[in-house]
């Protein structure tokens, strides 16, 4: 299958997910490695992590309405999801994205 017809598949839903983080604190660190595991393992090539520091840009926190960190927001598939932590608990993180396990 060529690259065009994957991209038209309805089977692939594209994932944009937006960390937040405050520099690279353990928290964040772990946050950032939580995410890229479950990512690689539910979602496989179907997703985009966007790393904003908001030490870096404090004003991109408005636009998502962040009121601890670090926060994972889901924008795409809609709706809008957010998840404070360090995303260690993949239950919960699951449960709160909606990515459904995938069969064997």
């Amino acid at each position: 299958m060529n690259q065009q017809s994957e991209l038209n598949s309805p089977k692939l839903e594209r994932w944009e997910l937006r960390l937040y983080i405050a520099g690279q604190t353990p928290k964040s660190v772990r946050a950032f490695a939580n995410l890229k595991k479950l990512c690689e393992e539910y979602l496989h090539a179907q997703y985009r992590i966007e790393v904003i520091d908001l030490l870096q840009n404090p004003e991109l926190a408005k636009q998502d309405q962040i009121l601890a960190i670090p926060t994972l927001v889901r924008k795409l598939p809609q709706p809008i999801r957010q998840i404070i932590g360090d995303l260690s608990n993949q239950e919960k993180v699951l449960l709160g994205l909606d990515i459904a396990k995938v069969e064997e």
